[in-house]
């Protein structure tokens, strides 16, 4: 009799102990992301092992805020109600954090101390030569993404950096604010139609006017491309108001030089051409 409960209980043994091993394995690899809560009447800093280089939300109902001119060890997230969401943010050296966020009216825990040990991973792995190509399409997808979600903050703001305006028949063309960022410029811009007609939008070009010096004065207009354009509209309806974002390359301008906005009206002649002076392109918020 013991014999046969010896046999059994190695029988048993012998069955169970790999479910186990694979149950165990599965759960160490399924790692379960903290949460973190935050309002719109606090900051709650996270402190990062190395400073921030880049830090990006997944919902426009939170907003994260770190130092992108000279990078630091802490963030501020702030969050208004709505549904919850995700955090994503990247040390210098490579190492991914990420995390749930969510709204909460009342919080108590207002700064977030995290260890290495909190990442979930390093943004650039031992890769074959097979993996390279792909590497490269998700580098530019994740540009267009934190591109999206800048504007988007930057459109939400509301900041401004002077009275940039010019005005025709109606038709009011704004730069609302100048922002640097990493290695661009944000230009915020506004078009306003007070006017009784729908304008529709033929091109919005940005070029560089070089004012050349002498007895025979000229202007020389280089076209500039943008490396993204944010909620570009192609019509404003009359008594309405459209607010966008171009994503220029960073520039500086000497004093004999400055940028025109050109704004083009589809089959009609309510055109308009704005000036901006170097001031505002070497001095942006």
């Amino acid at each position: 009799m013991k014999t046969f409960i010896s046999i059994l209980i190695l029988v048993l043994i012998s069955v169970f102990t790999p479910r186990l091993c694979s149950a165990q394995a599965t759960a160490l690899k399924t790692k379960v992301l903290d949460t973190i809560y935050a309002n719109d009447t606090k900051n709650v800093a996270l402190f990062f092992p190395e400073p921030i280089r880049q830090g990006i939300t997944g919902s426009d109902n939170f907003v994260f805020t770190y130092n992108r001119e000279n990078e630091q060890y802490f963030g501020l997230l702030q969050a208004k109600p709505g549904k919850e969401s995700n955090l994503l943010v990247i040390n210098r050296n490579g190492s991914i954090f990420s995390y749930i966020v969510r709204y909460k009216k009342k919080i108590s825990k207002l700064n977030y101390f995290i260890p290495l040990s909190n990442s979930i991973g390093n943004e650039k792995p031992i890769l074959t030569d097979s993996v390279l190509v792909e590497s490269s399409e998700e580098l530019v997808d994740n540009s267009t993404y934190y591109f999206q979600k800048f504007c988007s903050y930057l459109l939400e703001r509301k900041q401004r950096i002077g009275r940039i305006k010019k005005r025709n028949e109606g038709i009011i063309l704004t730069v609302e604010n100048i922002v640097f960022d990493k290695d661009e410029l944000y230009f915020v811009i506004e078009i306003e139609n007070n006017s009784t007609l729908d304008y529709d939008l033929n091109f919005l070009n940005l070029s560089i006017d070089t004012r050349q010096k002498g007895k025979r004065k000229s202007l020389q207009r280089l076209y500039q491309e943008p490396i993204y354009k944010h909620n570009l509209p192609s019509k404003i309806k009359e008594n309405e108001t459209a607010r966008f974002v171009y994503v220029m390359p960073k520039f500086s301008l000497s004093d004999d030089r400055r940028v025109i906005l050109e704004l083009n009206e589809k089959d009609g002649e309510r055109n308009t051409e704005l000036k901006i002076s170097h001031r505002y392109i070497n001095n942006p918020n």
